[in-house]
């Protein structure tokens, strides 16, 4: 393992431990979670086995700790396991539930706005038409999750989202960006590669560096978007809104344009080969673009 790395989850582990939290998510792999450049093409994620020093609730044990939850004293969740139960339409009173596992729960319409839900894991889980505005969800892993319809508005999203169903999901003001001040361990970005994103709304959202090559955005909604550095490669954006969004010094390799709205968007210093669909897109005012198309 890397010096660095080293260095660094050493101090993960002493800010954990004063809250109790240390061995926990070392059992957890709380490091392996970060998405790096440069790492394993995903995160691997701990096996039942390794979950076991987890606190296991049921959907009761919940519902009671949210229960006596207070305004000024969020419910605590901390590496809880909670996978596979039905909280569907479960208020969390902006509970902390970092480090927590939800893989395969069921949170359709669950309240998790503004909860703590940092080096969590929600593998395949349904969380479709969950409200999950203004979260942090730094290092989360939701790989193969539903959130069709979902709310993730100004949420903070640093993890995987790889496999993920969005469609329709509303992301505007999501802050994604890579934090280029913060890299100790290498480039920690959003992972939201193979996903589903057609009709999501995106508008003024910052997901500057993160990976969304192979995912469908078709008839999204990116005016305004800052995406800064992203991968778009083998991306479709057939009928997406991009006018004005900043997508500087990005990758587009076999990338779909047809019929998308660029007005006024900035591909300055951006890689494009083999796209298609630039002849049908919106194009007054775009910088950036190839002179031939």
């Amino acid at each position: 393992m890397l010096p660095t790395m080293v260095a660094t989850k050493k101090k993960i582990a002493m800010k954990c431990a004063n809250r109790g939290l240390a061995w926990r998510l070392r059992a957890a792999g709380c490091a392996a979670a970060f998405v790096l450049v440069g790492a394993p093409a995903r995160a691997q994620m701990p096996t039942m086995g390794e979950f076991s020093g987890y606190v296991r609730l049921d959907r009761t044990q919940v519902l009671a700790r949210l229960a006596v939850a207070k305004p000024a004293a969020a419910a605590d969740l901390r590496s809880t396991n909670l996978s596979n139960l039905d909280l569907a339409g479960v208020d969390f009173k902006r509970a902390d539930l970092t480090a927590a596992v939800m893989n395969g729960a069921n949170l359709s319409g669950a309240n998790l706005s503004g909860c703590n839900l940092t080096v969590s894991f929600a593998e395949r889980a349904n969380l479709r038409g969950a409200d999950l505005h203004g979260a942090d969800m730094f290092s989360m892993q939701l790989g193969g999750a539903d959130l069709r319809g979902a709310n993730l508005t100004g949420a903070r999203f640093i993890g995987d989202l790889r496999h993920a169903d969005l469609r329709g999901a509303n992301l505007q003001k999501l802050d994604g960006a890579a934090d280029m001040k913060n890299q100790s361990m290498g480039l920690m970005h959003a992972v939201i590669s193979s996903a589903d994103l057609q009709g999501a709304d995106l508008h003024e959202a910052d997901l500057s560096r993160a990976d969304l090559s192979f995912t469908s955005l078709a008839g999204a909604d990116l005016h305004g978007a800052r995406i800064f550095g992203g991968d778009f490669s083998g991306t479709s954006f057939a009928k997406a809104n991009l006018s004005g969004a900043d997508l500087r010094e990005s990758t587009f390799i076999d990338t779909d344009f047809s019929q998308a709205n660029l007005t006024g968007a900035d591909l300055t210093g951006s890689v494009l080969r083999n796209v298609r669909g630039l002849e049908t897109a919106k194009l007054g005012g775009a910088k950036g673009l190839p002179a031939e198309r």
